[in-house]
C-alpha cells in the first residue's frame, strides 16, 4: 500500500513506520521534522499539524491508500487533517484509547461500554479521554464507514515514552531489593505497539473499519510474570520483594498505578486489565510473547538510551520515590 503516517517519530508512530516498511509498504510521514531524522526509505513531509494551511500545502497533489493517525491532543487537529485527506485516501486508521470509555470501566467491557462526550471541533487537550473521543468523532464525521478506531489498551514495546517498562527495566538494572506491587498473580492486559501496527495496517489493506478494543487477551500475563521476565532479559541479580496491596495503600505508595493495578482515587479499579477482546482477535489481531516485547525494549534502551518522556506522561515519582521504597522495604 501507499501509507501516510501522521507523526511517525515517537513510540507508536515509529512502530507504525517500521512495521509498514517491513511489510513492503510505500511510507510517507508528516510531522514537524524536529525529533528524529526520517527512517531510510521514508518520504518525509514537514509541517506542524496545528497549522492547517501548512498541512494543506504539504499534502497538495498527493494520494494514499491509507492514513494512520496517532494524534493524542486537540481533536480539532484530527478534524482538519481528516477533512484535508478525505478525497485522497480510502481508509483512515485512528489510534484511539480505551480511555474514551466512561469511568469506572465495567469488568469484561467490550466496545459497547458507555463513552465519554467529545467535541471534534475542540482545541482543548487537557482532558485526554474527551480529546481522544473528539478525535474519533472527527474521523467518523469525515470518513464514516471507512474509519478504523483502534481503542488501545496499555501500549508497551520499544520506543515507549510513557515510562512504564523502561522505568522498571532501569530499576531492576540497579539491583538490590526491589519493591514490587503485589499480588504477583494480578493479571495485566497490554498490547505491543508493533502488534497493533501490524493489525491496523492489515485492516487498511482489507478495508476493515469500525471501533475495536485493541489489547491482549485477559489473564494471559501477570505482573509477576512481567517483572520476573524483565529480570531475566536485563540479567539483573535484583531481588523482587512483593508488597501486599494493603501495605502499599496504607503507606500512600501507588506502585502498580503504571500498570492500572491501583489508583489514588480507586484502589481496586475494575475493567482495566480484563477487557473483552473477542472482536479484535476475531478480526485477526495476533500478539507476540511477553519476552520478545521486554527483550526488544531492553535492547532499544541499551542502544539509544532513555527516551525524552511524553509531555503528558506522569513522573515516575507519582508511583514511587526512593524514600518511599526504603520505608516499605524496611517493613517487609
Amino acid at each position: 500500500m501507499k501509507v501516510l503516517i501522521l507523526g511517525g517519530t515517537h513510540h507508536v508512530g515509529r512502530a507504525f513506520v517500521e512495521t509498514a516498511l517491513e511489510r513492503g509498504d510505500e511510507v510517507t510521514t508528516l510531522n514537524r521534522g524536529l525529533s528524529r531524522p526520517p527512517a531510510l526509505g521514508v518520504q518525509a513531509l514537514v509541517a506542524d499539524r496545528t497549522h492547517t494551511p501548512a498541512v494543506a500545502a504539504a499534502l497538495a497533489g498527493r494520494e494514499w491508500d491509507a492514513v494512520i493517525d496517532t494524534w493524542a491532543w486537540a481533536p480539532r487537529v484530527v478534524r482538519d487533517s481528516s477533512r484535508l485527506l478525505s478525497g485522497r485516501s480510502a481508509h483512515y486508521g485512528y489510534v484511539s484509547s480505551r480511555g474514551v470509555h466512561r469511568w469506572p470501566w465495567p469488568s469484561n467491557a467490550d466496545e459497547s461500554a458507555p463513552l465519554v462526550d467529545g467535541d471534534p471541533a475542540s482545541d482543548d487537550s487537557s482532558d485526554y479521554a474527551a480529546a481522544k473521543r473528539g478525535g474519533e468523532l472527527a474521523v467518523i464525521e469525515t470518513y464514516g464507514e471507512r474509519a478504523l478506531l483502534a481503542r488501545a489498551g496499555m501500549i508497551l514495546g520499544p520506543y515507549e515514552d510513557v515510562g512504564r517498562v523502561p522505568w522498571w527495566l532501569r530499576r531492576l538494572e540497579r539491583g538490590g531489593r526491589v519493591l514490587a506491587p503485589g499480588p504477583a498473580d494480578a493479571p495485566l492486559q497490554y498490547i505491543d505497539a508493533r502488534d497493533m501496527a501490524a493489525w491496523m495496517l492489515n485492516c487498511a489493506e482489507h478495508g476493515l473499519s469500525g471501533a475495536y478494543t485493541v489489547t491482549g487477551r485477559p489473564g494471559a500475563v501477570t505482573i509477576g510474570q512481567l517483572l520476573e521476565t524483565a529480570l531475566e532479559v536485563t540479567g539483573s541479580d535484583a531481588e523482587l520483594v512483593w508488597a501486599p496491596d494493603e501495605l502499599l495503600r496504607r503507606e500512600g505508595v501507588w506502585l502498580g498505578m503504571e500498570f492500572g493495578l491501583r489508583y489514588p482515587h480507586d484502589p481496586a479499579p475494575t475493567g482495566v486489565n480484563d477487557a473483552d477482546v473477542d472482536a479484535v482477535f476475531a478480526a485477526g489481531l495476533t500478539t507476540r510473547p511477553l519476552r520478545d516485547t521486554l527483550a526488544d525494549t531492553w535492547a532499544w534502551l541499551q542502544a539509544e538510551g532513555d527516551p525524552v518522556p511524553r509531555p503528558d506522561a506522569p513522573s515516575p515519582d507519582t508511583w514511587l520515590d526512593l524514600a518511599a521504597e526504603r520505608r516499605v522495604l524496611d517493613q517487609l
